[in-house]
């Protein structure tokens, strides 16, 4: 019986796989339980479709994260804290407070994609952006007191 995987299976396969099983793991438990459907000609024209639509999605989200990528090379920021006497900030610079900075210079990045070492003190440091599956960029975060 050759099915459609809806969602990946262990042992088996990854979603919108098309795989080959036995009939009664298929009609018994699979196609039962949403994991797969039947792969019938309709379906295929639908997976087709669904794969191409999701091709385009991709390349579009390629493309932007690649011109942002372009702008933000090498920008630097700014983030003001309190600091002690010996430079050793009260708590620390999170991504969240980058990712503020980088929106008041009008460049719009997610906090979950900013990676960087913890920053306890003043200083200059570098934080790499994820804007895609393999696409990085590197900023220059310098960290002053208020």
């Amino acid at each position: 019986m050759k099915i459609i995987l809806t969602q990946d299976v262990k042992n088996l396969g990854y979603k919108d796989d098309i795989v080959e099983v036995k009939d009664g793991f298929g009609r018994n438990f699979l196609v039962p339980s949403g994991k797969a459907k039947l792969a019938t000609s309709g379906n295929l024209k639908m997976l087709a479709e669904d794969l191409r639509q999701r091709e385009f999605k991709l390349d579009k989200l390629r493309k932007d994260a690649e011109q942002l990528s372009e702008k933000l090379n090498g920008i630097t920021i700014t983030i003001q804290t309190k600091a002690g006497n010996t430079g050793k900030i009260f708590g620390s610079v999170t991504s969240l407070q980058i990712a503020n900075a980088l929106k008041e210079k009008g460049y719009d990045v997610d906090r979950r994609r900013i990676v960087s070492d913890d920053i306890k003190s003043l200083g200059t440091y570098s934080a790499n952006l994820n804007l895609f599956k393999d696409i990085t960029t590197t900023i220059t975060v310098e960290v002053v007191t208020e």
